[in-house]
Protein backbone atom coordinates (compact mmCIF):
# COMPACT_ATOMS: atom_id res chain seq x y z
CA UNK A 1 0.00 0.00 0.00
CA UNK A 2 1.15 3.33 -1.12
CA UNK A 3 1.22 6.14 1.77
CA UNK A 4 1.84 9.30 0.33
CA UNK A 5 3.10 11.21 3.25
CA UNK A 6 6.98 13.18 3.32
CA UNK A 7 9.72 11.22 3.77
CA UNK A 8 7.67 7.63 4.24
CA UNK A 9 9.51 4.44 2.71
CA UNK A 10 8.71 0.98 2.68
CA UNK A 11 10.11 -2.06 2.19
CA UNK A 12 8.90 -5.68 2.36
CA UNK A 13 10.29 -8.31 4.79
CA UNK A 14 11.08 -12.32 4.69
CA UNK A 15 7.15 -13.25 5.53
CA UNK A 16 6.16 -10.74 2.18
CA UNK A 17 4.84 -7.93 5.14
CA UNK A 18 4.63 -4.66 4.03
CA UNK A 19 7.13 -1.94 6.83
CA UNK A 20 7.04 1.75 7.04
CA UNK A 21 9.46 4.13 8.01
CA UNK A 22 10.49 7.45 7.98
CA UNK A 23 13.41 8.16 6.64
CA UNK A 24 14.75 11.93 6.62
CA UNK A 25 17.88 13.15 4.91
CA UNK A 26 20.87 12.71 6.97
CA UNK A 27 18.79 10.85 9.80
CA UNK A 28 18.41 7.44 11.47
CA UNK A 29 14.89 5.71 9.65
CA UNK A 30 12.28 5.28 12.32
CA UNK A 31 9.74 2.41 11.78
CA UNK A 32 6.54 3.12 12.04
CA UNK A 33 4.46 -0.06 13.42
CA UNK A 34 0.83 0.85 13.37
CA UNK A 35 -1.65 -0.25 10.20
CA UNK A 36 -1.27 2.73 7.45
CA UNK A 37 -4.56 4.48 7.17
CA UNK A 38 -5.38 4.87 11.27
CA UNK A 39 -5.01 7.28 13.71
CA UNK A 40 -2.39 4.70 15.39
CA UNK A 41 -0.16 5.08 12.71
CA UNK A 42 -0.79 9.15 12.14
CA UNK A 43 0.28 9.51 15.67
CA UNK A 44 3.64 7.79 15.42
CA UNK A 45 4.49 9.04 11.87
CA UNK A 46 3.80 12.79 13.72
CA UNK A 47 6.26 11.48 16.68
CA UNK A 48 8.37 10.50 13.88
CA UNK A 49 8.40 13.59 12.07
CA UNK A 50 9.71 15.82 14.83
CA UNK A 51 12.40 13.69 15.57
CA UNK A 52 13.53 13.27 12.16
CA UNK A 53 12.84 17.58 11.67
CA UNK A 54 14.61 18.49 14.65
CA UNK A 55 16.35 21.61 13.64
CA UNK A 56 19.86 21.64 13.95
CA UNK A 57 22.18 22.42 17.37
CA UNK A 58 22.76 26.19 17.46
CA UNK A 59 26.38 25.48 18.69
CA UNK A 60 28.27 22.26 18.30
CA UNK A 61 29.59 22.20 21.86
CA UNK A 62 25.31 22.29 22.97
CA UNK A 63 25.66 18.37 22.91
CA UNK A 64 28.93 17.80 24.76
CA UNK A 65 28.55 15.26 27.30
CA UNK A 66 27.37 16.51 30.66
CA UNK A 67 25.67 19.62 28.62
CA UNK A 68 22.11 20.06 29.16
CA UNK A 69 21.20 19.58 25.58
CA UNK A 70 23.39 16.08 25.60
CA UNK A 71 21.03 15.04 28.80
CA UNK A 72 17.48 15.56 26.77
CA UNK A 73 18.90 13.67 23.69
CA UNK A 74 20.10 10.70 26.03
CA UNK A 75 16.72 10.80 27.30
CA UNK A 76 14.91 10.99 24.15
CA UNK A 77 16.43 7.82 23.17
CA UNK A 78 16.01 5.69 26.68
CA UNK A 79 13.54 3.27 26.45
CA UNK A 80 11.90 4.67 29.56
CA UNK A 81 10.41 7.76 27.03
CA UNK A 82 10.08 5.85 24.19
CA UNK A 83 7.55 3.86 26.69
CA UNK A 84 5.45 6.67 27.28
CA UNK A 85 2.14 7.47 25.35
CA UNK A 86 3.16 9.73 22.49
CA UNK A 87 0.80 12.99 23.38
CA UNK A 88 3.13 12.50 26.53
CA UNK A 89 6.28 12.33 24.73
CA UNK A 90 5.04 15.48 22.74
CA UNK A 91 4.73 17.90 25.78
CA UNK A 92 7.42 16.70 27.50
CA UNK A 93 10.16 17.16 24.65
CA UNK A 94 8.13 20.72 23.80
CA UNK A 95 8.91 21.72 27.25
CA UNK A 96 12.34 20.15 26.94
CA UNK A 97 13.80 21.84 24.10
CA UNK A 98 11.95 24.96 24.83
CA UNK A 99 14.56 25.18 28.14
CA UNK A 100 17.27 23.63 25.33
CA UNK A 101 17.24 26.79 23.10
CA UNK A 102 18.44 29.26 25.83
CA UNK A 103 20.89 26.82 28.31
CA UNK A 104 21.73 23.95 26.03
CA UNK A 105 25.10 24.08 26.51
CA UNK A 106 25.55 24.47 30.18
CA UNK A 107 26.76 21.52 32.21
CA UNK A 108 23.94 19.87 34.25
CA UNK A 109 26.64 19.43 37.06
CA UNK A 110 26.42 22.64 37.65
CA UNK A 111 22.68 23.00 38.14
CA UNK A 112 20.77 23.78 41.49
CA UNK A 113 16.97 23.85 42.11
CA UNK A 114 17.20 27.70 42.35
CA UNK A 115 17.97 27.53 38.42
CA UNK A 116 14.82 25.25 38.11
CA UNK A 117 12.56 27.57 40.15
CA UNK A 118 13.79 30.20 37.80
CA UNK A 119 13.13 28.17 34.83
CA UNK A 120 9.41 27.84 36.42
CA UNK A 121 8.70 30.97 37.75
CA UNK A 122 9.38 32.15 33.69
CA UNK A 123 5.93 30.79 32.91
CA UNK A 124 4.36 32.28 36.03
CA UNK A 125 1.75 33.89 33.74
CA UNK A 126 0.70 30.77 32.70
CA UNK A 127 0.81 28.35 35.64
CA UNK A 128 -0.52 25.46 34.54
CA UNK A 129 2.46 26.02 31.49
CA UNK A 130 4.74 26.63 34.29
CA UNK A 131 3.69 23.25 36.35
CA UNK A 132 4.02 21.35 33.42
CA UNK A 133 7.82 22.31 32.30
CA UNK A 134 8.41 21.78 36.21
CA UNK A 135 6.90 18.34 35.62
CA UNK A 136 9.02 17.69 32.28
CA UNK A 137 12.24 18.65 34.28
CA UNK A 138 11.00 15.87 37.17
CA UNK A 139 10.86 13.21 34.38
CA UNK A 140 14.50 13.89 32.77
CA UNK A 141 16.23 13.93 36.00
CA UNK A 142 14.37 10.83 37.58
CA UNK A 143 15.33 8.80 34.55
CA UNK A 144 19.12 10.71 34.60
CA UNK A 145 19.20 9.44 38.40
CA UNK A 146 18.33 5.91 37.58
CA UNK A 147 20.17 5.47 34.37
CA UNK A 148 23.37 7.08 36.13
CA UNK A 149 24.01 9.81 33.87
CA UNK A 150 24.22 12.13 36.62
CA UNK A 151 23.77 12.23 40.16
CA UNK A 152 22.57 15.74 40.49
CA UNK A 153 18.29 16.39 40.47
CA UNK A 154 17.60 20.27 40.97
CA UNK A 155 14.17 19.56 40.89
CA UNK A 156 14.17 18.60 44.16
CA UNK A 157 11.84 20.74 46.80
CA UNK A 158 10.96 22.59 43.82
CA UNK A 159 7.06 23.06 44.64
CA UNK A 160 4.45 23.35 41.53
CA UNK A 161 2.85 27.09 41.34
CA UNK A 162 0.01 27.05 43.10
CA UNK A 163 -3.32 28.74 41.34
CA UNK A 164 -7.44 28.86 41.29
CA UNK A 165 -8.69 26.94 38.19
CA UNK A 166 -11.28 24.75 37.54
CA UNK A 167 -9.84 23.67 33.98
CA UNK A 168 -11.35 23.23 30.99
CA UNK A 169 -15.02 25.38 30.72
CA UNK A 170 -17.44 23.14 31.32
CA UNK A 171 -20.21 23.42 28.61
CA UNK A 172 -23.63 24.39 29.14
CA UNK A 173 -26.83 23.19 28.10
CA UNK A 174 -27.14 26.21 25.74
CA UNK A 175 -24.04 26.28 24.22
CA UNK A 176 -24.28 22.19 23.54
CA UNK A 177 -27.66 23.74 21.61
CA UNK A 178 -25.90 26.60 20.38
CA UNK A 179 -23.41 24.15 18.54
CA UNK A 180 -26.21 21.89 17.27
CA UNK A 181 -27.74 25.07 15.50
CA UNK A 182 -24.52 25.93 13.94
CA UNK A 183 -23.54 22.42 13.18
CA UNK A 184 -26.92 19.97 12.52
CA UNK A 185 -27.55 16.28 12.56
CA UNK A 186 -25.30 14.40 9.70
CA UNK A 187 -21.85 16.97 9.54
CA UNK A 188 -18.90 15.87 10.88
CA UNK A 189 -18.63 18.52 13.90
CA UNK A 190 -22.17 17.57 15.03
CA UNK A 191 -20.63 13.42 15.30
CA UNK A 192 -17.32 14.66 16.87
CA UNK A 193 -19.77 16.63 19.32
CA UNK A 194 -21.79 13.45 19.93
CA UNK A 195 -18.76 11.27 20.00
CA UNK A 196 -17.36 13.22 22.59
CA UNK A 197 -20.39 13.71 24.70
CA UNK A 198 -21.69 10.04 24.44
CA UNK A 199 -18.53 8.46 25.36
CA UNK A 200 -16.88 11.03 27.67
CA UNK A 201 -14.06 10.35 25.50
CA UNK A 202 -10.87 12.71 25.21
CA UNK A 203 -9.55 14.20 22.44
CA UNK A 204 -7.06 11.67 21.50
CA UNK A 205 -10.29 9.03 22.06
CA UNK A 206 -12.72 10.41 19.80
CA UNK A 207 -10.62 10.40 16.37
CA UNK A 208 -9.95 7.18 16.45
CA UNK A 209 -12.95 5.73 17.37
CA UNK A 210 -15.03 3.51 13.88
CA UNK A 211 -17.21 0.75 13.34
CA UNK A 212 -14.78 -1.88 14.80
CA UNK A 213 -15.46 -0.51 18.37
CA UNK A 214 -19.36 -0.92 17.72
CA UNK A 215 -20.88 -4.50 18.20
CA UNK A 216 -23.95 -6.00 19.94
CA UNK A 217 -25.00 -2.13 20.69
CA UNK A 218 -22.15 -1.00 22.58
CA UNK A 219 -18.58 0.62 22.27
CA UNK A 220 -15.97 -0.79 23.38
CA UNK A 221 -12.59 0.87 23.33
CA UNK A 222 -9.05 1.37 25.12
CA UNK A 223 -8.61 5.04 26.11
CA UNK A 224 -5.67 6.59 24.93
CA UNK A 225 -4.57 8.12 28.10
CA UNK A 226 -1.92 6.28 29.51
CA UNK A 227 -2.25 2.91 27.24
CA UNK A 228 0.88 1.62 27.94
CA UNK A 229 1.53 2.54 31.58
CA UNK A 230 -2.04 1.85 32.96
CA UNK A 231 -4.75 1.28 30.51
CA UNK A 232 -8.31 1.40 30.80
CA UNK A 233 -10.67 -0.29 28.75
CA UNK A 234 -14.38 1.54 28.48
CA UNK A 235 -17.87 -1.17 27.83
CA UNK A 236 -20.86 1.12 27.38
CA UNK A 237 -23.66 1.27 25.20
CA UNK A 238 -24.45 3.43 22.24
CA UNK A 239 -26.82 5.62 23.32
CA UNK A 240 -29.45 6.40 20.57
CA UNK A 241 -28.51 10.05 19.68
CA UNK A 242 -25.07 9.00 19.01
CA UNK A 243 -26.61 5.90 17.26
CA UNK A 244 -28.31 8.16 14.58
CA UNK A 245 -25.42 11.31 14.70
CA UNK A 246 -23.71 8.26 13.05
CA UNK A 247 -25.87 6.86 10.86
CA UNK A 248 -26.93 10.33 9.47
CA UNK A 249 -23.00 11.46 8.80
CA UNK A 250 -22.89 8.53 6.46
CA UNK A 251 -19.72 7.43 7.56
CA UNK A 252 -18.18 5.70 4.70
CA UNK A 253 -14.47 4.56 6.39
CA UNK A 254 -13.90 1.77 8.32
CA UNK A 255 -11.17 2.60 10.22
CA UNK A 256 -12.36 5.98 12.01
CA UNK A 257 -15.90 7.93 11.91
CA UNK A 258 -13.88 11.25 11.56
CA UNK A 259 -11.85 11.99 8.61
CA UNK A 260 -9.85 15.00 7.45
CA UNK A 261 -10.66 16.94 4.58
CA UNK A 262 -8.41 14.80 2.76
CA UNK A 263 -10.23 11.81 3.68
CA UNK A 264 -7.54 11.09 6.60
CA UNK A 265 -7.99 10.02 10.15
CA UNK A 266 -7.44 13.14 12.63
CA UNK A 267 -4.07 13.27 15.12
CA UNK A 268 -5.30 14.09 18.60
CA UNK A 269 -3.89 17.75 17.74
CA UNK A 270 -5.32 17.88 14.52
CA UNK A 271 -8.49 17.32 15.86
CA UNK A 272 -8.48 19.52 18.74
CA UNK A 273 -7.51 22.47 16.43
CA UNK A 274 -10.29 21.48 14.27
CA UNK A 275 -12.99 21.31 17.38
CA UNK A 276 -11.62 24.45 18.04
CA UNK A 277 -12.57 26.00 14.62
CA UNK A 278 -15.75 24.02 14.89
CA UNK A 279 -16.89 25.83 18.13
CA UNK A 280 -15.44 29.34 16.73
CA UNK A 281 -17.72 29.18 13.83
CA UNK A 282 -20.44 28.46 16.47
CA UNK A 283 -19.37 31.42 18.47
CA UNK A 284 -18.31 29.16 21.56
CA UNK A 285 -14.57 30.27 21.61
CA UNK A 286 -14.29 29.83 25.01
CA UNK A 287 -15.20 25.86 24.82
CA UNK A 288 -13.03 22.84 23.92
CA UNK A 289 -13.27 19.42 23.32
CA UNK A 290 -12.42 18.08 26.72
CA UNK A 291 -15.17 20.62 28.06
CA UNK A 292 -17.46 18.12 26.61
CA UNK A 293 -15.92 15.41 28.83
CA UNK A 294 -16.69 17.63 31.82
CA UNK A 295 -20.62 18.56 30.84
CA UNK A 296 -21.03 14.41 30.50
CA UNK A 297 -20.28 13.63 33.65
CA UNK A 298 -21.44 16.41 35.56
CA UNK A 299 -24.91 15.67 34.21
CA UNK A 300 -24.85 12.40 35.01
CA UNK A 301 -24.02 13.22 38.78
CA UNK A 302 -26.41 16.09 38.69
CA UNK A 303 -29.21 13.23 37.71
CA UNK A 304 -28.34 10.82 40.40
CA UNK A 305 -25.53 8.71 38.92
CA UNK A 306 -23.77 7.20 41.44
CA UNK A 307 -19.95 7.31 41.64
CA UNK A 308 -19.24 3.94 40.62
CA UNK A 309 -21.67 4.54 37.58
CA UNK A 310 -19.54 7.55 36.94
CA UNK A 311 -16.56 6.13 36.94
CA UNK A 312 -17.23 3.23 34.94
CA UNK A 313 -19.06 6.03 31.95
CA UNK A 314 -15.55 7.80 32.34
CA UNK A 315 -12.63 5.29 32.98
CA UNK A 316 -11.82 6.81 36.17
CA UNK A 317 -9.67 4.93 38.77
CA UNK A 318 -10.90 6.13 42.11
CA UNK A 319 -13.65 7.96 43.88
CA UNK A 320 -11.42 10.74 44.82
CA UNK A 321 -11.62 11.42 41.12
CA UNK A 322 -15.09 11.81 40.33
CA UNK A 323 -15.39 13.44 43.81
CA UNK A 324 -15.53 16.78 41.54
CA UNK A 325 -18.43 16.39 40.24
CA UNK A 326 -20.34 14.21 42.86
CA UNK A 327 -19.94 17.01 45.42
CA UNK A 328 -21.23 19.80 43.34
CA UNK A 329 -24.08 17.99 42.58
CA UNK A 330 -25.20 17.31 45.95
CA UNK A 331 -24.14 21.00 46.71
CA UNK A 332 -26.81 21.93 44.24
CA UNK A 333 -29.32 19.18 45.52
CA UNK A 334 -29.12 20.54 49.21
CA UNK A 335 -29.90 23.86 48.47
CA UNK A 336 -33.13 23.13 46.91
CA UNK A 337 -33.92 20.99 49.77
CA UNK A 338 -33.00 23.59 51.89
CA UNK A 339 -34.88 26.21 50.35
CA UNK A 340 -37.91 24.68 50.39
CA UNK A 341 -37.94 24.25 54.19
CA UNK A 342 -38.18 27.98 54.38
Amino acid sequence: MRVALKYICEDVDRHGNVRCYVRAPGKRKVRIRAMPGTPEFMEEYQAAITTAAEAPLRQADEAKRGSFRYLCIRYYSSAAYKALDVSTRNWQRRALDEIAQDHGAKQVATMQARHVRRLRDAKTETPAAANQRLKALRALFTWANEAEETSVNPTIGVRKLKYQSDGHHTWTDDEIQRFHERHPLGSQARLALDLLRYTTGRREDAPRLGRQHVRDGRIRFRQAKNEHRNPVDIDIPVHPALAESIAAAKVTSNMTFLLTEFGKPFTANGFGNKFKDWCRQADLPHCSAHGIRKATLTKLAERGATPHEIMAVGGHRSLEEVERYTAKARRSTMADSALRKL
